[in-house]
């Protein structure tokens, strides 16, 4: 009987410590986050010759996950695959210049805004349009990247031109030096960037129009995407954007890639 005694309690001993185990596994696994990116929209994101995801929202996501002492992963995810990743936890938040829209927070939920919506903008040959209103481009093919707020907007303000949707804002890009489009539209600050570029600069590429800004469709600014079950994560994100600027974390990187606060 003794011996059974014994046993007994070496087999509970042993189940305690799996469980202390599974426990602490369970409690490291949550001090690693996996963070979606598209890394193809500089100087938000984008990849550099190596490979790496880098720009303005992998350094912004980097300092908050140490803020918030998280290890991460950077999953690259297609801009029109990310909310679903999300959503079958396949990454645990989205940090890609993701627009807070109320279109989205039926599905997920979002931090405060790290930064505020810049306007968005047409670009084509230049000369090619005297301006962009939608009589004007009435008819025209636009191209425009798949399931952002700048396709959204096009659909309700430009409803007779021809949209032309893509994966990704590269591809419009080329398809306008090419000619295939007569125009594409989107934010500014990337437009600019790819402004500068050999190929547009050699193809006249220009913007034309004027700033369009609507927050009741391109929303109030980014935020960072989580489930809508995970509200203590989504506390801990507004936390440590709020740390960031208080200790001007914040102003360095936004002036490593901005000649203005992206935040206002």
């Amino acid at each position: 009987m003794k011996n059974i005694k014994l046993l007994l309690l070496s087999a509970v001993a042993v189940l305690c410590a799996h469980a202390g185990y599974g426990a602490k596994q369970a409690q490291a696994a949550g001090d690693s986050l996996k963070i979606c990116v598209e890394g193809g929209s500089p100087p938000y994101n984008q990849l550099s010759p190596n490979g790496e995801i880098v720009g303005f929202d992998v350094d912004i996501g980097r300092a908050l996950l140490k803020k918030m002492g998280k290890k991460y992963d950077m999953v690259k995810m297609d801009w029109d695959g990310m909310i679903p990743a999300l959503k079958a936890k396949k990454c645990d938040a989205i940090i890609s210049s993701m627009a807070i829209t109320e279109e989205r927070k039926k599905r997920i939920s979002f931090t405060d805004p790290y930064y505020a919506s810049p306007p968005e903008r047409f670009a084509a040959k230049k000369g090619k349009f005297p301006d962009d209103k939608p009589e004007t481009l009435k008819g025209k093919t636009i191209g425009v990247q798949r399931a952002t707020i700048a396709e959204e907007f096009l659909k309700e303000k430009y409803p007779e031109v021809k949209l032309k949707s893509y994966a990704t804002q590269n591809e419009a890009n080329a398809d306008l030096l090419d000619g295939r489009v007569d125009a594409i539209f989107q934010d500014v600050v990337p437009t600019k960037d790819f402004l500068k570029t050999k190929e547009a600069i050699a193809a006249n590429i220009a913007l034309f129009g004027v700033d369009h800004r609507d927050v009741k469709i391109l929303g109030p600014g980014a935020g960072i995407g989580v489930r809508q079950e995970d509200e203590d994560l989504r506390k801990s994100f507004n936390k440590a954007i709020k740390a960031i600027h208080a200790s001007g974390e914040y102003k360095t990187i936004n002036d490593k890639y901005f000649d203005f606060d992206i935040s206002k």
